[in-house]
């Protein structure tokens, strides 16, 4: 039997890429899912059924799943999402904030509506459904929660500004929801993907095929890391990469602190300039390590 047999899955953007991915492999493993997508292209406009089309693909395999096309951007169509998730399974057991558009310009050129709304998509949204789904894990000591952030947040990309900060605000909710829900079971973690989406074809110059993506491009390759993180033994507070057949882990490194008399000027830390820059002693450090360091103290 699968550790995910019987469990409520809830995946934003789950119409196709990602998510769709995500959808059918936690479905073959017996999980009960909610199939979240509004249906839009990939910059966020139109609308569409590909909710019901993965939701029929489920099913036709002997699974339960029910579409829910809902935007996560607004707080009543996240809500909207758990509710139905709790009218069709009862309950909520994991979150995966999947849902995301992309409206790429450099900063010098970007219209601020396309900030706005890539905003409210990826990081407002993720923060919507997760509010949502949070009392329901926190009253039974049990949830699951990722978050979809992406490298151009962790290490920047040209032409991403608006995504990459909201990429990157999710590691921030990921460090703060990660202490808060120790004490009730609730894992919450970050995967930065790369694979051939919807998503990816609205960057100009790149032509990509979601329907049929490169073998080694495939969304089914970060999977596996997605289920990492929703098991019932998952780790919690991590960032994950995953794509290309490859996985690995950052984090942030902290190096030894230089410490000063209450004089201190400029040309004090100018001087030691070189050690302040210097990593090469740097510790991995974040607030959940704080807490549980202070735990066993």
């Amino acid at each position: 039997m699968s550790e995910f047999e019987n469990k409520v899955v809830v995946i934003t953007g789950a119409g196709g890429g990602l998510g769709k991915s995500h959808a059918l492999e936690f479905a073959r493993r017996g999980a009960k899912i909610v199939v979240n997508d509004l249906g839009g292209s990939g910059d966020g406009t139109g609308a569409s059924d590909m909710a019901d089309l993965v939701v029929d693909e489920i099913t036709a395999g002997g699974g339960q799943a029910i579409a829910n096309k809902a935007s996560v951007a607004s707080m009543e169509g996240a809500q909207s999402i758990i509710d139905d998730a709790l009218n069709a399974f009862g309950t909520v057991d994991i979150l995966v904030n999947n849902a995301g558009i992309l409206r790429d310009k450099s900063f010098k050129n970007m219209d601020m509506k396309d900030w706005d709304i890539v905003m409210d998509v990826h990081l407002n949204g993720t923060g919507y459904v997760t509010k949502a789904a949070w009392p329901v894990m926190y009253e039974k000591n049990y949830g699951r929660i990722v978050f979809t952030s992406s490298t151009s947040g962790v290490f920047g990309n040209f032409g991403q500004a608006n995504y990459g900060a909201a990429k990157m605000g999710m590691l921030g909710m990921m460090n703060v929801l990660a202490i808060e829900g120790l004490s009730k079971n609730i894992k919450v973690n970050c995967l930065a993907p790369a694979a051939e989406t919807r998503l990816i074809g609205t960057i100009p110059g790149i032509e990509v095929n979601p329907d049929d993506p490169d073998p080694m491009r495939h969304p089914k390759l970060v999977t596996p890391v997605v289920l990492l993180m929703c098991a019932k033994d998952a780790p919690t507070g991590q960032t994950f990469h995953a794509g290309n057949g490859q996985f690995s882990r950052s984090a942030v490194f902290v190096n030894q602190a230089l410490e000063f008399n209450a004089d201190v000027t400029y040309e004090d830390l100018l001087d030691k300039k070189d050690q302040l820059i210097d990593m090469s002693s740097a510790q991995e450090m974040s607030g959940l390590i704080r807490v549980m360091q202070r735990a066993k103290s």
